[in-house]
């Protein structure tokens, strides 16, 4: 889908709208629909991570919970820079909380969203000049046959994938162990993805 040079506010405006309406997997949604994204044409950095959990899907805004938290540290934004959607656009893999796996850990994003909202969305995004993809279902999305053998590799490639992209793991607590595996993280990807993240905003 070509990206247009130019995108109107009320364009997107009318686009979010009909993301917000969407019912189309509702039946397979315990907790019902309620679609979560963040966006403005004028967004310099995009945000893409997995799916609600049930605190974002009770606030209905995105990253209000632990993972945020940590979100926020790892690009060393404030909440309001984080939330000022002039800037910063946040759009899940999947836009409404999946449920729960039967051994714990909440489903995968709805396989239906990506294909049927994305290429919309982001062509709506015309100024995005950096997109961190966060987690393993934005890698496959966004890096097809780019990706590597595990999530690791990828976000060990990090390098690669720029200036256009910038895959990191997903931010819960189960990601706490690996990142001590993985000094690498600390010490060279984080103070560079800070570094962009600073640069992109404070010339927005």
């Amino acid at each position: 889908m070509a990206i247009p040079d130019r995108v109107e506010p009320h364009d997107l405006d009318a686009l979010l709208a009909e993301v917000r309406g969407c019912r189309i997997c509702a039946e397979e949604l315990p907790l019902g629909p309620r679609p979560v994204l963040r966006a403005s044409a004028t967004a310099r950095l995009l945000l893409i991570g997995q799916a609600p959990g049930t605190k974002v899907h009770a606030s209905g805004m995105p990253w209000t919970d632990a993972s945020g938290e940590r979100l926020r540290d790892w690009l060393d934004l404030d909440t309001a820079t984080f939330y000022d959607e002039s800037r910063v656009a946040i759009v899940p893999m999947g836009f409404c909380y999946p449920g729960v796996l039967p051994r714990g850990g909440d489903k995968p994003p709805r396989p239906e969203c990506a294909p049927l909202w994305h290429p919309r969305v982001t062509a709506a995004l015309p100024r995005i000049a950096l997109t961190v993809l966060i987690g393993q279902y934005a890698h496959a999305w966004y890096l097809g046959e780019r990706r590597r053998r595990t999530l690791t590799e990828t976000v060990a490639a990090w390098r690669t994938y720029l200036p256009r992209f910038f895959p990191i793991p997903h931010p819960s607590w189960r990601t706490r162990g690996w990142q001590a595996r993985n000094p690498w993280f600390d010490a060279e990807l984080l103070p560079e993805l800070r570094r962009r993240v600073r640069a992109l905003l404070d010339s927005a």
